[in-house]
């Protein structure tokens, strides 16, 4: 599995989709922020929008979904929900006031399965709190790993982090997810092993009970 490495300026962090040791932030990978549009459309298509509910051990949270912000991003997230690529999954990696990473499968199979990059999206909202974007490792080499932004991290447009979700209920909850073991999990080893590595080494890590796609 490669390693997915994002690049933020102001926290000069580099986030791993999959895969990183160092304690220093670290980011999704990509290129330069592009400004985010002034105003949003009073109203949008139902059709360009649809909700998913993640139960996890810390509470309920959802995500609404805009096809029309990163349409081939969302695209891939609604498969790997209606997949349940998502159910069991950990959040593998929490820096606080950054982002929360998750999206390497509770097995190793189902990791393997959805390893197979997705072109780029141009980035046309901004990273801001609560938004949700693909993690990567370099231009088109988004798979399955995602991260939500803790706080406006703008420095990650320029990068090409394409958001296309942004959570609308419980970011409480994410904000109230397990961070102690901060960047300590082997991405490495959840990938090849899955929650068997997780549960021996990092018990107390929330985790993804279900991730549905709602109306």
């Amino acid at each position: 599995m490669r390693k997915h490495v994002a690049v933020l300026v102001p926290a000069i962090a580099l986030l791993f989709m999959a895969g990183c040791s160092s304690t220093t932030e670290k980011a999704p990978q990509t290129q330069k922020p592009a400004a985010e549009k002034a105003a949003e459309p009073a109203k949008e298509d139902a059709s360009k929008v649809f909700k998913v509910r993640f139960e996890t051990s810390r509470g309920p949270f959802v995500m609404e979904v805009h096809r029309d912000w990163a349409p081939i991003g969302a695209a891939r997230f609604e498969e790997l929900v209606k997949a349940k690529y998502y159910d069991g999954a950990r959040f593998f990696r929490i820096v606080p006031n950054f982002v929360v990473q998750f999206g390497l499968a509770a097995s190793p199979a189902m990791t393997k399965k959805w390893d197979k990059p997705i072109k780029d999206d141009p980035v046309s909202r901004t990273n801001r709190t609560g938004s949700v974007a693909f993690a990567t490792m370099g231009p088109n080499t988004r798979t399955a790993q995602l991260f939500i932004n803790l706080a406006t991290n703008q420095s990650l447009d320029t990068q090409g982090f394409a958001p296309f979700a942004q959570v609308t209920e419980g970011m409480d909850v994410v904000q109230k997810l397990y961070a102690g073991y901060g960047e300590l999990p082997d991405q490495d080893a959840i990938t090849n092993r899955g929650n068997a590595y997780l549960a021996g080494k990092f018990p107390k890590l929330d985790y993804i009970k279900t991730a549905t796609v709602v109306q």
